[in-house]
């Protein structure tokens, strides 16, 4: 139990604190290439650890699941920086309480974690909570929200990062939680770097530069990489004793400490109606997990 409390604490703390990291690189690099680039730092952190666990990654049902999971979390890390971009991180931190519907129901159909009538209790309750988090931005708790950018990239995040929460179980349950981020981050540099390269084919080509430069290119996203890989890790291990609406409903406290940090960091406003409105989520969270 105090392994599982420990590891829900680094998860909060890190998931925020990486947040804002992301939000100040967005300010002078590319959503694409800082998803690229924190994905790459870890793969080489990685690289090793394929001598222990090269029997799982030889095993096609893990192989096959881990490779759609990449898919899901690199398409969702990019929207999810993109989004911070654009938009607040006090209102965009809260959004991913809505992670823990998209959990609830792709468990559902793919794991068989079926939510009770509490749970859509709690999902009223996270609805609801949003609506003081849309009554600060212009647009209002109304349809015409939908319209932002911010908005939508921040919604394609938690859907795909949702799913693929999913898939990160699944990898769990056939091997271990450590293979399962070992592959997580092999998989997630490989489709970052194919969606970065995808979108470059629809730019003019950039002037290659000296290989020492690129590599001192990596130096800002360290401390990236280094949250990432502790909210990955306590992330799985949390996978391992709870289910996947339970821990992604728990994983929603940190948005007091998102609309906190975007208040202190980024000098944001409405700072009690958007800590309602994540305070309500989060008892929509709590209820949830309470019911599992």
């Amino acid at each position: 139990m105090f392994t599982t409390a420990f590891a829900i604490i680094l998860r909060i703390g890190a998931n925020s604190f990486l947040n804002a990291g992301q939000k100040r690189l967005s300010a002078t690099h590319s959503s694409l290439e800082t998803n690229f680039k924190t994905y790459f730092l870890l793969f080489l952190f990685c690289l090793p650890l394929l001598c222990v666990f090269y029997r799982s990654v030889l095993n096609f049902e893990i192989f096959f699941w881990a490779v759609i999971g990449g898919v899901f979390g690199a398409l969702g890390n990019a929207f999810l920086i993109a989004a911070l971009k654009h938009g607040e991180l006090s209102v965009l931190g809260p959004i991913n309480s809505y992670k823990a519907i998209v959990g609830l129901i792709f468990g559902a159909v793919l794991i068989g974690e079926i939510p009770s009538t509490a749970a859509f209790f709690g999902i009223f309750l996270i609805i609801f909570g949003s609506y003081f988090i849309f009554d600060t931005t212009n647009e209002g708790f109304s349809l015409a929200i939908l319209k932002r950018k911010d908005i939508q990239f921040r919604l394609l995040a938690l859907l795909f990062t949702g799913i693929e929460a999913v898939f990160i179980k699944k990898v769990i349950i056939l091997s271990s939680a450590f293979c399962s981020f070992l592959l997580w981050a092999i998989f997630g540099c490989v489709f970052s770097f194919i969606i970065l390269k995808t979108k470059k084919t629809h730019k003019k080509p950039a002037i290659r530069t000296n290989p020492c430069i690129e590599i001192k290119s990596l130096k800002p996203f360290l401390p990236l990489a280094a949250l990432v890989f502790i909210m990955q890790t306590s992330t799985n291990l949390v996978f391992t004793r709870l289910s996947v609406g339970a821990a992604l409903s728990l994983f929603q406290l940190s948005n007091v400490l998102n609309v906190f940090l975007g208040y202190k960091i980024f000098k944001e406003t409405n700072l009690l109606k958007k800590l309602t409105g994540s305070i309500i989520m989060i008892l929509g969270s709590v209820i949830i997990l309470m019911d599992t």
